[in-house]
């Protein structure tokens, strides 16, 4: 072909693009800042909330029980006879006149002991009746029948059994916090996906291996949820526990205060209980947060709507 039968052959020009081409820079990822600013409007939106409630709180009480023929002292009584106890928690005049801080520690060492005893059998429970179908039909219904007896109840037998308060007390925290951690754990180890099962298969891991690389890491955020479940019924155990065994611990101090009629002290240790309740509730999804990253369900829109992966580290 000659060169004027090329230039007057009609060429159409490539369309122009419908917008600019896009430059795409890889730089690494930016630290974070400390923001100041960012950190406190968080607290704020954290903190605030709640205390605007305890204080309306506050308020009704004290309107509530302002009258002479109140049952109940308001917070302003509360304050002046139970001060000592606010505002000295940690003295310690004996063997049985010590502050709120050390009778609450002295109730948090025993649930240590049974709730950790409850962790550890119940996680080795849950994996075998989830592994295993026969131990599931011959130890579900067991479980079943023994979890809805009432912590106190068993409290006679273990007396009976230990001829002390102590290890009594701790067997029934043992006894009340392990069902919801056998039970969680079953349903994790029965839901992990065949494919992890298949790659222990083709590594050839032993039993040892596939509990520990597979079975715990992808039941983990069931075990979590039953071990938060677990150390609420620990705390609740210990408290009506102590009011019948004795001791100093914060139950039978909240036992000693209504026999001597000092209600305001009274109300100071249940703040003491339900604060310390809130704080070991929050420590084991602390945990449990940092323990599952990576394992957790996350939920993700596509075109078929909502769907569910769970990667695995």
């Amino acid at each position: 072909m000659s060169i004027q039968a090329i230039k007057d052959r009609k060429v159409k020009p490539f369309p122009a693009p419908s917008k600019p081409a896009e430059i795409i820079a890889f730089t690494a990822r930016a630290r974070r800042r400390f923001d100041p600013a960012a950190i406190s409007g968080k607290l704020a939106s954290t903190l605030v909330p709640p205390v605007i409630v305890v204080a309306i709180m506050l308020i009704v009480w004290q309107i509530a029980c302002s009258s002479p023929t109140a049952s109940l002292p308001p917070p302003s009584q509360v304050w002046n006879e139970a001060y000592d106890l606010i505002a000295h928690p940690f003295f310690n005049n004996g063997p049985q006149d010590i502050g709120l801080a050390w009778r609450v520690l002295i109730s948090l060492q025993r649930v240590a002991i049974g709730f950790g005893l409850a962790a550890v059998v119940g996680v080795a429970l849950g994996a075998l009746v989830g592994q295993s179908i026969w131990a599931m039909r011959g130890l579900d219904p067991v479980f079943q029948i023994l979890r809805t007896v009432p912590p106190l109840a068993w409290l006679p037998l273990s007396l009976a059994a230990f001829r002390d308060s102590s290890p009594s007390a701790i067997f029934v925290i043992f006894i009340t916090s392990i069902w919801p951690v056998i039970i969680n754990t079953a349903v994790g180890v029965r839901n992990i996906p065949e494919d992890y099962r298949n790659v222990s298969r083709i590594l050839r891991l032993n039993q040892l291996e596939f509990f520990v690389k597979i079975m715990v890491p992808a039941a983990a955020p069931y075990i979590f949820t039953g071990l938060r479940i677990g150390i609420g019924l620990s705390w609740l155990a210990i408290v009506a526990a102590e009011m019948l065994t004795g001791g100093v611990g914060i139950g039978f101090f909240i036992w000693d205060a209504w026999n001597s009629s000092r209600l305001p002290d009274i109300i100071v240790a249940l703040a003491y209980i339900g604060v310390t309740g809130f704080c070991l509730d929050r420590l084991v999804a602390a945990v449990g947060v940092f323990v599952t990253r990576g394992t957790t369900a996350k939920w993700e829109m596509d075109d078929d709507g909502l769907s569910e992966t769970r990667p695995y580290r």
